[in-house]
């Protein structure tokens, strides 16, 4: 399944990783060609009794297979998945430890359908949605948001680049975001509701995402074997935020007291907002909502690595 406008693949790029995988496999090749495309070809491709699913494209190609694999939940029946890293940044590839070059991503995978190499992993569920690597509320799905929003006006083939994110990032913290109200509250079972949250990340794995070659480690315990992990902003001042950003980049994980709050290996929680704010999933935004249930789910997945 391929995404015709991949980043970091060209169309005799493909060619040449389609003939590589035809040496092993019968193939048949699917090109999306729009958003929610990727979600009907994977859904149909487990009706139709598909052993493996190979996503060529960045994180939203995946993050659309996976939902149409797991379309009518897991299962037997679900094809393995398979992925070879083709946009800008690549966390659940690069997550899974795949090679970040697509040729080379193809080796690896031909190794390990001949090997029988594969692995069965903890996925997230964001109410009807699933989610690879992280889900979140507040302020950087503001931020996915303002560059969906900005990447919808200059047409489909525009990608956005880390610049772009910084910018949609300083303007949203200095022209968005309510940062003397937060909206946010977070309700875990058996704790009590942790309010005052300006941003609620849920991650499945970690990294967060990239700055180029650097991890951003907000949850550096989460797992695809574990439950989910919350990393919560409780205030926005300039100076304290600039400093954890810093942090973020340097790698650091040391938390600023009355700032950061962090819990690990959650099996289910709850996000409320006292007006409606932007989710994302997967840096995919989900549009503006009120509640969000998130919840782990184990052994979800097959993928090949």
């Amino acid at each position: 399944m391929v995404n015709p406008v991949a980043t970091s693949t060209s169309q005799r790029t493909r060619e040449v990783l389609a003939s590589a995988l035809e040496s092993d496999l019968k193939l048949e090749v699917s090109h999306t060609n729009g958003r929610g495309h990727g979600t009907e070809l994977a859904h149909q491709a487990r009706l139709d009794g598909i052993e493996l699913v190979v996503a060529l494209g960045g994180d939203g190609t995946v993050n659309e297979v996976v939902n149409g694999l797991l379309s009518a939940g897991p299962g037997d029946d679900v094809p393995a998945l398979g992925v070879v890293p083709g946009g800008g940044t690549n966390v659940f590839a690069r997550a899974l430890g795949l090679p970040r070059d697509p040729v080379e991503a193809t080796g690896a995978l031909l190794a390990a359908i001949r090997a029988g190499r594969r692995r069965s992993i903890g996925l997230g569920a964001a109410g009807d949605r699933w989610f690879t690597f992280n889900a979140g509320m507040g302020l950087d799905a503001e931020v996915v948001a303002r560059v969906d929003r900005r990447r919808r006006k200059v047409g489909r083939e525009r990608h956005p680049t880390s610049g772009d994110y910084v910018r949609a990032a300083a303007v949203e913290f200095y022209a968005g975001t309510r940062r003397r109200h937060p909206a946010l509250t977070v309700h875990r079972p058996g704790a009590e509701p942790l309010e005052g949250v300006h941003m609620a990340n849920v991650a499945n794995t970690a990294p967060w995402t990239y700055w180029g070659e650097r991890p951003l480690l907000t949850s550096p315990e989460a797992s695809f074997d574990r439950g989910l992990d919350l990393y919560a902003l409780t205030r926005l001042r300039t100076a304290g935020t600039l400093v954890e950003v810093q942090r973020l980049l340097r790698g650091r994980t040391s938390e600023r007291a009355g700032q950061v709050h962090r819990e690990h290996d959650l099996a289910e929680l709850t996000l409320r907002a006292s007006r409606p704010v932007a989710a994302q999933v997967d840096g995919e935004a989900l549009g503006e909502t009120d509640k969000l249930v998130l919840r782990s789910v184990p052994d979800a997945l097959r993928v090949l690595v």
